[in-house]
Formats: C-alpha cells, sequence, structure tokens
C-alpha cells in the first residue's frame, strides 16, 4: 500500500517531510511553516497541529507544576507519553497521513481552511 502523496507544498521540499519537520521543533517551526506555506493544506494542518498540541503541553505543565506532589507525578507520567505522541506525530506526517488527535485536531482542520 503506498502513502497517500498530500497536496505540493509551496516551500519546494515534499509536503511529508514538512510536515514532519512542523513537529520536530515544536511550536516554533510550526510557526516556521504557516507563515511559509502558502498553499499545501496538509502543511498548513500540521502546523497548527504542532502548535496547538506544544501550547497544550506547556498549559498542562504549568498548571501541574502549581500542583505540589500530585501535579510533579503526573508529570512524570506525562513526560514520557508526550515524547511518544511527539515521534508518533512526526512519523505520521511523514507517512502522508492527515492523523487529527481528538478536539485539537478537529480546530488545526478548521484554522488550516482559514489560512
Amino acid at each position: 500500500m503506498s502513502p497517500y502523496m498530500p497536496d505540493r507544498s509551496s516551500t519546494g521540499i515534499d509536503p511529508r517531510i514538512v510536515g514532519l519537520l512542523c513537529y520536530f521543533g515544536l511550536f516554533i517551526t510550526g510557526l516556521l511553516f504557516l507563515a511559509i506555506e502558502k498553499q499545501s493544506r496538509f502543511v498548513k494542518f500540521h502546523a497548527l497541529q504542532s502548535i496547538l498540541v506544544s501550547v497544550a503541553f506547556v498549559i498542562i505543565n504549568i498548571v501541574l507544576g502549581i500542583v505540589p506532589i500530585i501535579g510533579v507525578i503526573i508529570s512524570i507520567i506525562l513526560a514520557p507519553i508526550s515524547f511518544v505522541l511527539w515521534i508518533a506525530l512526526m512519523l505520521l506526517a511523514l507517512q502522508g497521513r492527515w492523523f487529527k488527535l481528538p478536539y485539537i485536531g478537529d480546530l488545526a482542520e478548521r484554522q488550516s481552511q482559514q489560512f
């Protein structure tokens, strides 16, 4: 089964590679490719999802940092989960898949159509 070939990227780079790079530098590369990309909905979607996931994890870590003991324990549990999610999102983008996370993915998809 061949992977889906997303629409062409205005960056001149394979859109699957750009999708992977959107996640690589967390929200920074997401913002960069959102600003640079002019035509590929695939790249815009992954850039927005990368930004939203990164911001969600930052907010969660700030809130958990305020909660004594339990917050630290939950943060320790969430760290490897977020790392696995980060790797999985990069690999799925590299495969050309439109993998949508619950809530965040839907929001990213709606917003990517507006940019």
